[in-house]
């Protein structure tokens, strides 16, 4: 009797090691929730940075307003021979599409903002796609581009949203830094929240605003001669 519950006893012990062990080891195999992939940070999904180790930065640019301000961007990234992203409102696109065409012929990247500048986190798996779709789909035929970059709308974005975007090809894309220029009306504040402690990598974000015109030459002439390149987000996540 007594070997008998020594060997239960035993068994038990082993029986609980294993369990440790497997638990232990789910753990440090499993996926994290922040990774680094060729030196981009991608955290749940969406980068919130490009390659560190590259002198590429992007000044990424959302469009649902600010129309009348975007002809003299496009001069400005022109006059520095500047290529960018512009995030383009789907619904936006619809009511502008020969500003739409220029910045496509000007050989800037366009990619995809939602069509209604919806909050994604609250939407469930069909209105993340439909809002996704809509939108690629309204580029498109104005520029018979498939987009593959998407950046939700005030930042906003769960699990789902970016199971959707993949399934739809995109790649789903935050911030690094935010020059808050859709609220405060500062050229002077936005060019130092867009250059502070600036490096390779950075992802940018900006709005089509009366400011960040104003600002936008300065902060390219300060990425220049600082040894940054200004370029797209697709060359800034490579």
């Amino acid at each position: 009797m007594k070997t008998n519950k020594k060997v239960t006893i035993i068994s038990n012990l082993m029986l609980i090691l294993v369990v440790a062990f497997t638990v232990v080891m789910s753990l440090v195999l499993r996926e994290p929730t922040n990774a680094i992939v060729a030196d981009a940070q991608i955290i749940n999904g969406a980068y919130y940075s490009g390659n560190k180790n590259s002198k590429n930065v992007c000044l990424m640019i959302n469009v649902y307003w600010g129309t009348e301000y975007l002809v003299d961007m496009l001069k400005i990234l022109k006059e520095h021979n500047t290529k960018t992203t512009f995030f383009i409102g789907g619904s936006w696109a619809s009511e502008n599409p020969n500003i739409l065409k220029q910045i496509n012929e000007e050989g800037h990247e366009i990619a995809s903002h939602g069509y209604y500048h919806k909050d994604h986190a609250t939407l469930d798996y069909n209105r993340n796609k439909e809002e996704i779709e809509f939108c690629h789909k309204v580029v498109k035929e104005y520029t018979g581009l498939d987009m593959n970059l998407f950046a939700p709308p005030s930042g906003s974005y769960n699990k789902t949203t970016i199971e959707v975007a993949e399934s739809l090809g995109y790649k789903t894309i935050m911030w690094t830094r935010d020059t808050i220029d859709w609220r405060d009306k500062d050229a002077k504040l936005i060019y130092n929240r867009a250059i502070k402690d600036i490096k390779g990598g950075d992802l940018i974000l900006m709005h089509p605003t009366e400011k960040t015109r104003d600002a936008l030459g300065e902060i390219l002439s300060y990425i220049e001669q600082n040894n940054l390149i200004a370029t797209t987000v697709s060359n800034t996540i490579a």
